[in-house]
This record gives C-alpha cells, structure tokens and sequence, in this order.
C-alpha cells in the first residue's frame, strides 16, 4: 500500500491524508490478544490557508484499517460547506457518508477542531469554558507480561502517579503482586471483558480493592449488560463502561449498569461526541474517564482539551510508542498539562 499523501480540493476546503504506523515500545497484551503496531491515517484539512490536524488510530477491535480509513476519506466531499464554522452541519454529514468507521470520522473532526481552534486563536479547553488548572493525573499502562518485564515497565513509569493494570487472564494476580512488590501507587485495572463469571468478578474487585485499586474497567463482555449492573451494585469499587460504551446513545444505557464511563475519541466520533457524552454522564451523575488507544499526540492532545471536566485520565497512548511525530500534550508530575497553543496545540516534529 502506498505511504503518499492524498491531496484533494474539496470546495474551499483541501483535505490531506496518508497512512502511517506507530511502533511501539513494548508489545502490548490485553485479555483478547498482543500487538507490536498499530496502524494510524494521519489527516490535514485546510481552509484559506489555515491547516487543521486530525487522526484515525485503529486498534483491532474497532474492525478498521489502513484501507477502509483512506476509502471512507476518498468518499468526503465538502464543496457544500463554505463556512467551516458550521460545525454541526458538516460533522453530521460526515456521520452519514457509512455506518460505523468512527476512527476515520475523528480523524475528520479532530482536522476540523484544530482548524477552528486556529482560526479563533484559542484552544478547544478554552472554547469550552474548561479550567487547564483542573486537569487530572494521567495513568500509565502496564500490559500482560511476564514478572520481570512488569517490574521494568513499572520502573520506566516512575513518573506516574497512577499506573492502569490490564487483567483479564489467569495471570491477574501475579500482576498485581510482581507491581505491589515494586510501588505502592494507587492503581486502576482495565480487565477488557476478560472475565466470565460475575460471582468471580465480585470477588476480584474485593481483592483489588484491597490492593489499593482506585475502579474496575470493563470487567466483564458488553454483551452481558445484567451480570455487570450486579457487579456494580456489590463492588467495593467503581465499575467503568469501555467496550459498552461507544458513542452518545450508549451513555443512557450505560446507566445502572456501570458507575462511569470511559470515553475515547476513536470510539465516538471525535471531540464534539466526546464533550456531549461527558456532559450527558455528569447530568446523569456518572464518573468520566477520558481513555485513549495507541495514539500520537495529535489525537491524544484533542482528547485532553477534555480532561478537566474528567475524573480520570488515561491519555498515555503517544508515549508507549517510539515514533511520534507531533509534540502537545505533557505529562508534568504525573499531571495532564494542556498547552496554550490554539486548537488541539500541537507542533510538528517533521
């Protein structure tokens, strides 16, 4: 496949996009399988001469991919918009041109943000009303590995003040036991719908909450909405919504059945999906998470002008990887720090 940028004029608007492949640092493990890459389109959308930056990151369980990204952006026509202030309008347009291909729909919005954010001269957090005072601490992830490769993943995260476990398999507790032997830091755990049964469940989230786990993800699958509403209403510890919880509609029926939800740009469309979702779940009195997949830091950036309305974050996706090509949001003693910069506030490193 080739790696070229795409160039196309679009009404007054020109889009760019290419392929890209983020390489990371260790090979990532959760309950459902491993990966060493992850393939990403990078976009760019200009309007008289003001360019906007945008990014599909496509893990494996969002079912697309190099291919269907460039095919759906090859469909993207925005000659009937003139004004790119009419955000609602074009975004909803985008939503329609196929079912499903969220990663590559962010990728559009997330190009579109920044744009506006730049012709504004003003950062989306800023836009939004949002205090960068009140940003979160922001985890760092410990895949599936073995003991030894655990403990050197958790010294590389000294930084962090809170360190996301994934779970999911029989090696549960020997993670947390080979990280308790190394930090006392207070943990979060990400069991990707891992576990079966909710009996076994409920008696994990006791476990954990006695290690100085801080809430549960995604304990059991999506699919058994009823086994995780009884493990909510028992937990000593919240339960947060991931793989159930993927776009605006899902935040109702999320309720009841989580205590929170977990919002990812990839899974919802992009920035303005991802701040209805959040407002929705605060009206409902829900916790927000604000997660990420493997990502660089323009995507990461984009999510984090969200962060402080978020109880917790996990926005570590750029720094697993060993090729991002874009600097913008920083990690300051363990801390989300929005930079000033306008629209998603991101530099170039090419």
């Amino acid at each position: 496949m080739t790696t070229q940028t795409t160039s196309r004029k679009s009404g007054k608007f020109t889009l760019r996009y290419r392929p890209y492949t983020l390489e990371l640092k260790h090979t990532f493990t959760i309950a459902s399988g491993s990966r060493s890459t992850t393939p990403i389109v990078l976009t760019e959308l200009e309007f008289e001469g003001v360019t906007g930056y945008g990014e599909a990151s496509m893990p494996p369980y969002l079912g697309e991919s190099h291919e269907s990204v460039l095919a759906f952006l090859d469909h993207v026509d925005l000659s009937g918009f003139a004004d790119p202030f009419l955000t609602a309008d074009i975004l909803e347009y985008i939503d329609t041109i196929a079912q499903k291909n969220t990663a590559a729909k962010a990728a559009l919005d997330i190009a579109l943000h920044d744009l506006l954010g730049k012709i504004m001269h003003q950062p989306w957090h800023r836009i939004w009303g949002y205090n960068p005072a009140d940003t979160p601490n922001t985890s760092f992830t410990i895949g599936i590995d073995t003991p030894d490769v655990v403990r050197q993943k958790v010294r590389e995260a000294e930084p962090y003040k809170l360190l996301k476990v994934k779970l999911g398999l029989d090696t549960d507790k020997m993670m947390i036991d080979t990280i308790r032997e190394v930090t006392d830091k207070p943990l979060c755990v990400d069991v990707n719908q891992g576990w079966k049964r909710r009996g076994e469940a409920l008696e994990m989230a006791h476990w954990l909450a006695d290690r100085g786990v801080l809430f549960l993800e995604q304990p059991m699958s999506k699919d058994q909405p009823d086994d995780n509403a009884w493990l909510t209403e028992r937990s000593p510890i919240p339960t947060i919504g991931d793989e159930a919880v993927q776009r605006l509609d899902d935040v109702r029926k999320a309720f009841g059945v989580y205590h929170g939800i977990n919002i990812k740009l990839m899974k919802c469309t992009g920035m303005r999906e991802a701040n209805q979702m959040a407002v929705l779940a605060r009206a409902l009195g829900m916790k927000v998470m604000l997660g990420c997949m493997t990502e660089t830091s323009c995507a990461i950036s984009a999510a984090a002008q969200l962060s402080p309305i978020a109880d917790w974050a996990d926005l570590d996706g750029a720094l697993l990887t060993t090729n991002d090509i874009y600097r913008g949001m920083e990690v300051v003693n363990g801390k989300v720090a929005l930079p000033a910069r306008p629209g998603i506030g991101i530099i170039s490193n090419q």
